[in-house]
């Protein structure tokens, strides 16, 4: 009996997760399937996506698996004598130049670099024509299907470079490397900032100095050169950057926008986190509560703040209209204090959110202040637990008081983990283009635009690419700048005892 118990309790949290799940996805289908009739979605569909996406991450995974074993044998296999040596080394000499070779195919056919027609171009290009062949052939020959031949050649190849793989293996012994499991571990996340990070950074310092545009159809016509990147910085701090917004002016609303955000949500985090951090009754609760606005994605909070900024039915505009109504009532009732209460009645009521420059600017404030002080208690909330109480215990017992301590332990104690999480919100809201957009658009009258909504607007509504690009590396040094003079002047790169 006591086994079948402990038999149902090992099973029934994923049992009832499945039934849960289950549930969930009859739910969701009784609620939105009478609204999805112009929705042509069915299972044939999803497996379909399904198929591609997983053959993509599966793509992904193999290539990440076959760079480590060649890592793997060049660290921890050596051959045993010379004519194995020279086997192992042009093989594995062999692989890397065709990895090489493939690195720069790649960036020629995205147009980073541009090879010249001639045995050069042809000779990069030998891996990816070879392939090409391949596929071809099994088309030809009827070996595999036209639209799985790709597929059946990738396999193909990498049955190959199994085998020699598996040869290198068996030819060689093993030996000790200091430094090898550090290389294995670091190659994957090499091989991710090389593709997702260095190339798309290279890409756009290529772009920035180019005269691409809708006209010249993006790269495939474009011109590069020193005088397009000069005439690009040019036309940005001399023209204008979307419509007709100046570069200086949204600047500086973007620096007041930063600065006002940044300010509150270091404010208001560390309030709450300091409130959270007292013992009390529910503290878990209230922790949760308050990550809660941090949790909503982005664009449903906005959408949903979007609705509430509206001029008749918005919730800020019915509260204000209540505030109104109240002195109102308050200025016939209370005849002492008439014209304090009809003032007030007076200069409080709805707001054009939306149509008023000013107060659209306050409506996007007001959200992402919102949507930011959870993020910013959480990271203060967690350096205050790292603090000692003995730091405490010992100033309180010579006599200091609550401003005391904080100022002279909480703050330089918390120093290491302000500074990254000032910088990173610096960053983030100086870049925060997904509030702005969803709530105001940067309008009315782009007076809402910061540097990264201009930067859109310039690139998809005009398709000034080349002046987009170099407009992101202006933002880009802006930023490198703030953060350089940040790090100088606070010594946040110091330990907390220095």
């Amino acid at each position: 009996m006591g086994e079948k118990a402990s038999t149902l309790r090992k099973y029934l949290p994923t049992a009832l997760w499945i039934v849960g799940l289950i549930a969930l996805y009859l739910i969701l289908r009784a609620v939105f399937a009478p609204h999805a009739s112009g929705i042509n979605l069915n299972s044939k569909m999803i497996l379909s996506r399904i198929r591609e996406v997983s053959l993509f991450l599966g793509a992904i995974a193999v290539g990440m698996a076959l760079i480590e074993i060649y890592f793997y044998q060049i660290f921890f296999r050596r051959p045993s004598h010379i004519i194995t040596t020279l086997i192992v080394r042009f093989i594995q000499g062999l692989l890397g130049l065709m990895a090489l070779l493939l690195i720069i195919a790649f960036f020629d056919l995205t147009d980073l670099i541009r090879l010249p027609e001639g045995p050069f171009r042809n000779f990069v290009l030998l891996p990816t024509t070879g392939f090409a062949a391949l596929q071809k052939f099994l088309a030809t020959t009827k070996i595999a299907p036209a639209g799985q031949a790709s597929l059946v050649a990738a396999i193909l190849l990498c049955m190959i470079l199994g085998l020699l793989f598996f040869l290198i293996q068996r030819i060689t012994e093993p030996r000790v490397s200091r430094v090898g499991l550090a290389y294995l571990l670091v190659i994957p996340a090499l091989v991710g900032v090389l593709f997702l990070i260095i190339y798309p950074f290279l890409f756009e310092i290529k772009l920035a100095f180019s005269n691409a545009s809708l006209g010249t159809q993006a790269t495939k016509n474009a011109s590069y050169g020193l005088q397009y990147g000069w005439q690009n910085l040019v036309t940005l701090f001399t023209g204008n950057v979307a419509k007709d917004a100046k570069f200086f002016e949204v600047l500086g609303r973007t620096v007041l926008w930063t600065v006002i955000n940044v300010t509150f949500h270091v404010s208001g985090g560390m309030v709450l986190a300091l409130l959270l951090h007292r013992p009390m009754k529910l503290q878990g609760f209230y922790r949760t509560l308050l990550v809660f606005p941090w949790a909503i994605p982005t664009t449903i909070a906005a959408m949903a703040l979007r609705n509430e900024f509206d001029l008749r039915y918005g919730f800020f505009n019915i509260m204000l209209r209540n505030i109104q109504a109240f002195f109102a009532d308050m200025s016939a009732r209370v005849t002492l204090l008439s014209p304090v209460f009809s003032w007030l009645a007076e200069n409080i009521g709805p707001v054009s959110w939306r149509q008023d420059p000013f107060w659209a600017f306050v409506s996007i404030l007001i959200s992402n202040i919102w949507l930011g002080i959870p993020f910013m208690a959480v990271i203060i909330l967690g350096g205050l637990q790292s603090i000692s109480h003995e730091y405490y215990e010992a100033a309180e017992m010579d006599g200091a008081s609550k401003w005391q301590m904080f100022r002279n332990i909480t703050l330089p104690l918390l120093r290491p983990v302000l500074t990254p999480a000032v910088i990173l919100g610096v960053i983030w809201t100086f870049n925060k283009f997904d509030v702005i957009w969803l709530i105001t658009q940067g309008g009315p009258q782009e007076k809402t635009d910061i540097l990264v909504s201009s930067m859109y607007k310039a690139a998809f509504q005009f398709y000034r690419y080349g002046f987009t690009a170099m407009f992101a590396l202006v933002i880009f040094f802006i930023l490198l700048g703030f953060t350089i003079v940040y790090l100088r002047v606070t010594g946040g790169l110091k330990s907390a005892t220095e």
